[in-house]
Parts: C-alpha cells; structure tokens; sequence
C-alpha cells in the first residue's frame, strides 16, 4: 500500500502487522481441507494526513459478500438493536427508508410492520433472498453513484438512507459516499453505524481487524469521508456495539446546519487520546503481543492439565483472533454456532470445525471460548447452562477473563 485511499497522500505509518490470513469469512467445506488457502497481509496503517485507518485491498467486495456466510437475524440484541432504532425515526406514513448492506431485512422488517415504503439494497444473494422471504423488498446491488441513481430512477429519493457497519467494507469510499448522497432527499438523513476507532485502540480490539474491513474510522476521519461525496456530518452518538460504535447523523452538504455540540465533544475524546496524531497509536501493537500471549497461555496449560475447551461463535473478528494466534484444534476441539449455514464447515485457516450449538450441552467442556465477545451480556445468558456442571467462559478481549 503506497497512497491513502481517502486524501492520497503516501505518508503512511504502520499500527500493527498481524502477519498473513486467509479472508475470515471465507469457510472451508469439508472437501476443501487438503487444498491450499490464499492468505494476504493483515497490515493496519494510519495516514498521517487525514488520520484514516487502513489496510490495503487485497481482496475486492465482490469476492467476499456475492454469497456470504453472515446473517444479522441470529444474533438477538442486533435485532432488538435494530427495532429500537426503527423505533425513534420520526416516520410518516408517506415516508421512504432504504437500507444500504440491508442483510437479511433484520431492520427493515420493522419498517414493513410500520406499513411504511422501504427498499434494501443488498450485494448478497442469498441474504438478500432471505429478506425477500420475509416480506422485505431487496435489490441485489453494490452501492455505487450508478446503482444509487437507478434506485433513484425507479423509487424516488428516501428520506432516511441507513448504512449499518457496511462503511468500512468499501474500498471506493468517495464513490460509495456519492451514493449515499445519490439515494437520500435534500432534506433527508443518512444514519451510518460503524465501529469507532477510539475503542477499538483502547479496548485492545485487534480482531475486528480483517479483509473485509478496508478502513476504521474515528470521527474526524469520516467527516473528511462524507465531505468527499457531499455529505456533512450533523450530529454523532456513541454506542456500545461492536464493542464500541459511533452512529453518525449526515446531510447533504447543501442542507445542513452546523453540527452539535455532541460532535464537538467526540471530536475533543479522539483529540485526547491522540488519534489526531500518532501518540494515540503508539504501543497499542505491543497490547496485541500481550492478548496472544495470554490467550495461549491459558489455552496450553488447559490442554497439558487434561481440561476440554470449546468455542462459542464463528464470526470474522474469531477468525483473525485463532489465526494471529496459531490457535488449531489441539487446542480449541470445536466452535458452535447458531447460523445453520456453517454448520459442518471449517474455519479459514485455523481449521476448526464449527458445529451446532446443543453439542456444548452434550459435551460439558470445561470452558467456553467466547469469540464474539462483543455480545458479552447476551451470551452470559445464553450460556448461561454452562455453570451447571462447573464450566466457565472465557472472554480473550479487552485482556484475558475468565468468568
């Protein structure tokens, strides 16, 4: 990587270097264990001009989300995550949302049972089927000013355009940001949830970097990216998905009013914590090296003292985690998960079959490694059975907790 996507500028200075992995969502069939796997530098770099977070695009959007392996619907607290947000738009019943990387309609099924006009835009087949199967209007698109317009053509402009953790899958960020721009009214809104870059430095958040991710944002690096494709940034607010998201509120660039004092006050936590500058990123590969070490650590001395352990999950993040990591099933025997389309695959590069999720009950394994850890307190609850019989789960971020 020479040149910044967003500014073109080559002064780039790397953050950490998590070696070479295969693309984490990209699962192996059973059929496909003794064929190689492509892997490619996992290399996250901070321009020091515009202060965007980066890795180079070593692999395109089409390769990984054309059929994809991820449904929002099964995970509880997005849904509910996702009704609540529905919940506070001030909808009329002549009102038009569109979902940009709508998924499998796990948010706009709530715009549908409000009896208000709505349209997905989704790159997957076969999630975008899904949301077609529940009632969900879905075009089979990539968002590119192209695409936006021939939306635009045939629907109309929206008055909200939501675009929920899709912002860091693009590589064309000017030209996914035009179309944006493209879909929503002149006085409409764009919604855009992506994880802050804030807490990902300081909570250690080192898996959520992957592939399929192409930039991490703070604040002030997205309101470049949105001024690029006409779009102001007018108001922000700090969530706790993913660990630690921001929801930015934008307009067109033409429309809106200066931004809130919310913004400024955001703008003032990046400052402080130097993400403005490179102090901010200094030793943060270091905690990385810590993470591992202590994860392998408690992984080789369960093994050498006879204990079983077991995961729970098989996200993207799990994926960059068990290979930085080296982690193979000699040391983790499974993982579960509740998506039936992993059901009897493998996870990239580490190799670890993913089953179903009765087979922890069935088995009692002394721990349970939780890989999405970011759904801390609904997977609590869901394995909450674990304690029955003594076992204990494990959360390897922010730092090593067994609880």
């Amino acid at each position: 990587m020479t040149v910044c996507r967003l500014c073109g500028s080559s002064d780039l200075t790397g953050v950490v270097d998590l070696g070479a992995t295969p693309p984490c969502e990209r699962i192996l069939t059973a059929g496909q264990l003794d064929e190689p796997e492509v892997t490619y530098p996992l290399h996250l770099r901070v321009c020091t001009s515009c202060w965007l977070a980066q890795i180079p695009p070593l692999i395109s959007p089409e390769e990984t989300f054309t059929d994809y392996a991820y449904f929002s619907s099964y995970s509880t607290s997005w849904v509910e995550h996702a009704r609540s947000f529905v919940a506070g738009l001030a909808l009329r019943p002549d009102s038009f949302v569109v979902e940009v990387a709508s998924n499998d309609g796990y948010l706009l099924r709530h715009v549908v049972e409000r009896g208000v006009r709505c349209l997905g835009i989704e790159p997957s087949v076969n999630v975008g089927a899904a949301a077609r199967e529940k009632g969900v209007p879905t075009v089979t698109a990539f968002l590119t000013p192209e695409s936006a317009r021939a939306v635009v053509r045939e629907h109309g402009t929206a008055d909200y355009v939501v675009a929920n953790n899709v912002y860091a899958h693009i590589p064309d960020v000017v030209g996914f940001t035009e179309g944006l721009r493209t879909l929503v009214a002149d006085d409409g809104l764009v919604s855009i949830e992506v994880q802050h870059l804030l807490t990902l430095i300081e909570g250690n958040q080192y898996d959520t970097i992957y592939h399929e991710h192409f930039q991490y944002y703070t604040v002030a690096s997205a309101q470049r990216a949105l001024a690029g494709g006409g779009l102001t940034v007018v108001d922000v607010e700090l969530l706790p998905t993913h660990g630690g998201s921001i929801r930015l509120w934008a307009k067109p660039a033409e429309t809106a009013e200066p931004p809130s004092r919310l913004v400024s006050d955001v703008l003032a936590l990046e400052k402080a914590a130097g993400l403005h500058e490179l102090s901010g990123y200094v030793g943060f590969a270091n905690r990385v090296a810590k993470v591992r070490r202590d994860l392998l650590r408690f992984l080789v001395d369960a093994a050498e003292d006879g204990k079983t352990v077991v995961g729970y999950g098989a996200p993207g993040k799990g994926n960059t985690l068990l290979n930085h990591c080296g982690i193979r099933p000699d040391l983790l025997a499974y993982t579960v998960d509740r998506n039936p389309y992993k059901h009897g695959k493998f996870t990239p590069g580490a190799r670890i079959p993913i089953l179903e999720p009765d087979r922890i009950a069935a088995d009692r394994p002394d721990y349970v490694l939780v890989l999405p850890w970011n759904l801390r307190d609904e997977l609590i609850e869901q394995l909450s059975y674990v304690r029955h019989w003594g076992g204990r789960l494990v959360f390897p971020i922010p730092a090593l907790e067994i609880v």
